[in-house]
C-alpha cells in the first residue's frame, strides 16, 4: 500500500512569530530614542545628542534583558497591546533604576543634568507607550488576529475541524499510533513539527496510545475528551466548543530554544574552525588506511522522534560497517581499523558531529541519538521501556548527563538502558542553560582524564 508522504505547513508560524518580536524591538529602540537622543536636541545643555547617544549605549541593554525577563515580547504581548505596554513600561522602569546605580557608582552624576534626565525618562515612557498600542493594530492587519497554528488528526470517519484549522483524516494517510513503528513516529513528528497545537480527535480506546504519540512528539498536544481518563492529562482545555485534555507541552520556550541554539552556534563555530587541521589529518589517515568514504553516514532518532543522519569519522572497513546499528562495538572488535581505535579511543571519530549542530539536527548536550536498531540485551530500547520516546522531546546532543555519569557504551543488558534513559529524562524535565554549560565542562574533565590514563 502507498502511504502519502507528509509535509509540514508551508511557513511556521513561529518564523512570522519571530519576525514581530524583531520588529517590536526595533520599534522600542525606536521609541527609546525618542527620548534619550530627542530631549538633547531640544535642550542645549550637558545633555547634548552625543550623550543621549552615550545613555543609549548604556539603557537600551538594560531594557533588552530586563524586557525580555519580564515577558514584554512573548505572545500575550502580540496578543494584547495594552499588556504588553505595561510591561514594557515595567521593564523600562527597571532600566531607569539600574541606570541610576550606575551613575551612582560610578560618580559621575555630576555631569547628567537631572532635569534632562527625568525628561528623556517620561518622553521615552510615552513613546514606549503609544508605540505599543500602534504595533498592536499593525500585528491585528498582518496576521488576521491568528498568531498560531491548530492541527486537528481526526482518527474518526467523519473528523471536522473548526474554520482556520488544519485537519488530517489519519486513516487517508495510513497513519496510527504506533509506538512501536520509528517509521511511524517520524512521519507523525515531521507532520505535526511546525503547528503550535496539535488535536487529536479519537476514540477513547484509542486515546493512550495518541498520547504516548504526542508526549515524545515535543509539541503542545491534546486529546478531545468528553470526561476525564487515564492518558495523563496535565491539564483541561477547550478547542472551541469540545473539551480536550492537555496531554503533552512543549519542553522549552521560544526564548529558551534561541539561548540553546546560540550557546551551540558560539561554542561549535569557533571549534570547528580550531580543530579544522586535526579534522583534515584524520581524513587523510582514514583514506590512506583503507578504501571507501571518509564519514559514516547513519540514521538516528532526533528531536521529535524525527530521523537525521549523523556524521562520524569512519572507524571501521565499509564492508563491515554496521548502518542499522545492530550490533554493539565491542572493545576487540575486528571491524574497526587501526586508525578507527585510536580515533574512538579519543573520541576523535565523534567530532564531525559538530556539523550535525551546525545544521540543528543535534545540540552539544542532550539526550544522545541511537540508531534504530540499538538493543538493550536482545530488545529494541522502545520494548524495553515506553518512555523511551520521551526523550526526544529535546534535540540530542554529542554529550548529556548520562554520558558524564557513566552510562555510556555497549548495552548489554537492560538495566544499561534504564540508567542512562533516567538520566536523559531528568535532564530534558529540568533543562537550563546553566546545566548544559556545567555538563560541557564535565565532559571537558572526563575527556582529559580517561586519555591521561
Amino acid at each position: 500500500m502507498r502511504v502519502a508522504r507528509l509535509r509540514p505547513p508551508p511557513r511556521s508560524m513561529q518564523t512570522r512569530r519571530m519576525s514581530l518580536y524583531a520588529q517590536l524591538l526595533v520599534s522600542d529602540i525606536l521609541c527609546l530614542s525618542v527620548g534619550l537622543l530627542g530631549v538633547g536636541l531640544i535642550f542645549d545643555t550637558m545633555w547634548r545628542p552625543f550623550a543621549g547617544v552615550a545613555a543609549m549605549m548604556i539603557v537600551v541593554p538594560i531594557y533588552l534583558l530586563m524586557g525580555l525577563y519580564g515577558g514584554a515580547f512573548g505572545m500575550q504581548v502580540l496578543r494584547h497591546p495594552v499588556e504588553g505596554a505595561r510591561r514594557a513600561l515595567t521593564a523600562l522602569t527597571l532600566t531607569i533604576f539600574v541606570t541610576l546605580l550606575v551613575v551612582f557608582f560610578s560618580q559621575t552624576g555630576d555631569e547628567v543634568s537631572r532635569l534632562n534626565f527625568a525628561a528623556s525618562g517620561l518622553v521615552s515612557a510615552g513613546a514606549l507607550f503609544a508605540g505599543r498600542l500602534v504595533f498592536g493594530s499593525y500585528v491585528r492587519r498582518v496576521t488576521d488576529g491568528r498568531l498560531v497554528t491548530d492541527l486537528v488528526i481526526s482518527d474518526r470517519p467523519n473528523g471536522r475541524a473548526p474554520h482556520g484549522a488544519t485537519l488530517v483524516h489519519a486513516p487517508s494517510i495510513s497513519l496510527r499510533p504506533d509506538i512501536n513503528d520509528p517509521e511511524m513516529l517520524h512521519r507523525f513528528g515531521i507532520l505535526t513539527q511546525r503547528y503550535d497545537r496539535v488535536i487529536v480527535d479519537c476514540d477513547p480506546a484509542q486515546r493512550p496510545a495518541w498520547a504516548l504519540m504526542l508526549k515524545g512528539a515535543d509539541v503542545n498536544g491534546e486529546i478531545i475528551a468528553e470526561q476525564f481518563n487515564d492518558v495523563g492529562a496535565v491539564a483541561i482545555s477547550k478547542f472551541h466548543q469540545a473539551d480536550t485534555l492537555v496531554v503533552a507541552r512543549r519542553t522549552l520556550s521560544m526564548a529558551d530554544q534561541m539561548k540553546k541554539r546560540a550557546l551551540d552556534l558560539v561554542l561549535t563555530i569557533p571549534l570547528l574552525v580550531l580543530i579544522a587541521p586535526l579534522l583534515a589529518v584524520v581524513a587523510v589517515a582514514i583514506r590512506l588506511e583503507t578504501p571507501g568514504p571518509i564519514l559514516f553516514k547513519q540514521a538516528r532518532v532526533g528531536r521529535g522522534n524525527r530521523q537525521f543522519m549523523v556524521l562520524k569519522f569512519r572507524s571501521m572497513r565499509v564492508e563491515q560497517c554496521d548502518a542499522g546499528g545492530n550490533a554493539s562495538t565491542q572493545r576487540d572488535d575486528d571491524r574497526v581499523t587501526r586508525v578507527g581505535r585510536f580515533i574512538r579511543r579519543t573520541s576523535i571519530d565523534e567530532l564531525p558531529q559538530l556539523l550535525n549542530v551546525m545544521l540543528g539536527d543535534m545540540s552539544l548536550v542532550g539526550p544522545r541519538p541511537h540508531a534504530l536498531g540499538s538493543k538493550a540485551g536482545q530488545r529494541l530500547f522502545w520494548e524495553v521501556d515506553q518512555t523511551y520516546w520521551h526523550r526526544h522531546r529535546l534535540t540530542p546532543g554529542i554529550t548529556g548527563l548520562a554520558q558524564i555519569r557513566g552510562f555510556r557504551g555497549a548495552t548489554h543488558y537492560q538495566e544499561d538502558l534504564i540508567n542512562r534513559l533516567q538520566a536523559d529524562l531528568e535532564y530534558v524535565e529540568g533543562w537550563s542553560i546553566w546545566r548544559d554549560i556545567g555538563i560541557l565542562v564535565q565532559t571537558l574533565r572526563v575527556i582529559v582524564h580517561h586519555n591521561a590514563y
